[in-house]
């Protein structure tokens, strides 16, 4: 992710409905699966600015991963050094079996080598542990914004299952979330598409914080929906929620 792109997160994340909204239904989700109590240890890969992780130190132990300096920079701000950890190969450097919950939100779509990624989050979670996924979803979005986050891809449902061999893994959920959102977020992007991109970054839709009212509207639907286990066709995001055999 480009440096500005921090300070834009760095700068909506508090408040913005979809920031807000995913925050919470990641909580709920643990919370449905198996509440966690204060010896259990949450990593949080892809930990950003770190509001995640931070809010999660209410319920259990925490360590934040990232491999970008200005997100560690943010984290190193945030918690103590021995929860901080800098991620600078392709493994994890945490010992196998060491975790009970693996949260990546919005994370695997910046890894070029996905599977491996998802085996490394196999490898260190305890059996029985938990891990939470998200993705931005389907490839008829694919964008210019897609191109300033450094995504290799968007994920339709098959392709964030297929990560998640049944051999390895137990599926809890898996579903699309954001899916009102979904046909005006096409025509915006297709229309953006077709225009020179003369607005600063700064002046984005997916920057902007809406009045109060329809924030917080947007934030319920959000995480209503993401908590249902009602099958959607097609949505912004996917969520995937998977429990570790053995």
């Amino acid at each position: 992710m480009e440096l500005k792109e921090y300070a834009n997160m760095d700068r909506v994340e508090k408040a913005h409905w979809y920031n807000v909204g995913k925050r919470e239904f990641v909580r709920r989700w643990i919370a449905k699966v198996r509440p966690p109590n204060k010896d259990d240890v949450l990593l949080d890969c892809g930990a950003g600015t770190g509001l995640f992780a931070k809010e999660m130190e209410a319920y259990c132990q925490v360590l934040a991963l990232d491999a970008l300096e200005p997100a560690l920079e943010l984290l190193r701000q945030r918690f103590r050094p021995d929860q901080v950890i800098a991620m600078t190969g392709k493994d994890i450097p945490l010992p196998g079996d060491s975790v009970n919950y693996l949260t990546a939100l919005d994370v695997v779509e910046h890894i070029e080598d996905d599977v491996t990624a998802v085996r490394g989050f196999h490898r260190v979670l305890k059996p029985g542990g938990v891990a939470v996924i998200t993705v931005p979803a389907s490839m008829l979005l694919w964008s210019e914004w897609d191109v300033s986050l450094h995504h290799y891809r968007r994920y339709n449902r098959r392709g964030l299952l297929a990560l998640f061999p049944k051999s390895d893994w137990e599926i809890l959920h898996s579903n699309y979330t954001n899916s009102l959102a979904f046909l005006p977020a096409l025509l915006l992007r297709k229309l953006r598409g077709r225009k020179p991109q003369t607005e600063k970054e700064e002046s984005r839709t997916e920057f902007r914080i809406p009045p109060s009212w329809l924030n917080k509207l947007l934030k319920w639907i959000f995480v209503k929906t993401a908590m249902s286990r009602f099958p959607m066709p097609f949505g912004l995001s996917l969520i995937l929620v998977a429990r570790k055999k053995g």
